[in-house]
């Protein structure tokens, strides 16, 4: 059977960066959820279509093409056939990924497919409703969060290193509508569940986090 380890919490917690080393030190598949819904907030941008507008987003759902392939534990993420893992990085992006997600028909259609990859490969998957929506049965739940200026600076400096003109104070500004927005929508909200195991990552480097997560794994979950 199967494992699979639900990392949740906040933009900028550093959800992605610990899921793939986790699941490169388990052996695992790392499934970035979140690029998906960055990858249908790209569609809707580049189509000209209101990322708030749930009529567009209905009628763009039902032919979007997404699909993600797997090589040496790398993510890349697939649009219409197109490689967009680097295209889908930007901060208009980003905003759009969170604004896209409120919607109940796009989070079916996501949740499918990430439901999908988790029923035969053993899986560490990021976002905001894994263990509360996608995974509810996952082994190990990890809700990874941060102080909001900590968040902010690591997604800013992350932003600037791939030479995104952006200023500190617009990162932490997008990052606090994205929690409002993932907090607060009706349908899958960002939760801790009461068996998720709460991290703070404020403080501790990502080695530490990575150890604390297999701490856990080892003792707690399923490594036998």
């Amino acid at each position: 059977m199967s494992k699979s380890i639900a990392i949740d919490g906040p933009a900028g917690a550093g959800k992605s960066t610990i899921a793939k080393k986790v699941s490169a030190n388990l052996g695992f598949i790392y499934l970035d959820t979140g690029a998906m819904y960055r990858a249908v907030a790209l569609k809707a941008i580049s189509s000209g279509m209101d990322t708030k507008s749930q009529a567009d987003l209905a009628k763009l759902i039902k032919d979007i093409d997404i699909s993600i392939s797997h090589e040496n534990n790398i993510q890349k993420i697939f649009l219409d056939g197109i490689d967009v893992s680097e295209s889908i990085r930007t901060p208009e992006v980003s905003s759009g990924a969170s604004a896209v997600a409120v919607f109940r028909e796009v989070r079916l259609k996501m949740v499918d497919l990430q439901r999908k990859i988790a029923s035969d490969r053993d899986v560490v998957m990021d976002g905001r409703d894994i263990g509360s929506y996608v995974l509810p049965n996952a082994d190990l739940k990890i809700f990874l969060t941060a102080a909001a200026d900590e968040r902010a600076r690591r997604r800013f400096e992350e932003l600037m290193q791939k030479g995104q003109k952006v200023s500190f104070d617009e990162v932490k500004s997008d990052m606090a509508a994205r929690d409002s927005n993932d907090s607060s929508r009706s349908f899958a909200p960002l939760v801790r569940t009461s068996d998720a195991i709460e991290v703070d990552s404020t403080s501790m480097t990502i080695d530490e986090v990575v150890d604390r997560i297999m701490y856990f794994y080892n003792n707690y979950c399923c490594s036998n």
